[in-house]
């Protein structure tokens, strides 16, 4: 994808943007090697409607893509409005959570051990934003 094209947040290009930046992170495959976790996130009432899409991490592998995790360890629930604050940096993530904004179930453990991962994972988020529409 040319620097010069944008993409709109959670649409089906964006997905795959992000599934490709993810499959050449060596960064993540590294961590793969030391942590597992399947995270499905869900996005409500966006333009495009509902979205959901996954991170999975183990084994060595890192893989990103639309659909739920299998298996899921953690799922998060969140609407257009909070993703697109959280996203662009306007919201804290971390306070989202506190204030309910980001609904979070399954294995809080297993979040809270792949930290690392979600360093990891920021780093090509924020290098897709920079080609990423919020509209």
């Amino acid at each position: 994808m040319s620097d010069d094209t944008t993409i709109r947040y959670l649409s089906l290009a964006w997905i795959r943007e992000l599934t490709r930046e993810v499959g050449e992170s060596e960064a993540l495959r590294e961590l793969a090697t030391e942590h597992e976790i399947g995270v499905t996130q869900i996005v409500t009432g966006g333009p495009e409607g509902d979205v959901t899409y996954h991170l999975r991490v183990g084994d060595g592998e890192a893989s990103f893509g639309a659909g739920p995790a299998e298996p899921e360890d953690v799922r998060m629930q969140q609407d257009w409005e909070t993703a697109v604050a959280v996203a662009t940096g306007d919201t804290n993530a971390q306070e989202a959570f506190i204030t309910g904004k980001i609904l979070l179930f399954g294995d809080q453990q297993a979040l809270m051990a792949a930290q690392p991962v979600f360093g990891a994972l920021d780093s090509i988020f924020s290098a897709v934003r920079e080609r990423t529409r919020y509209e």
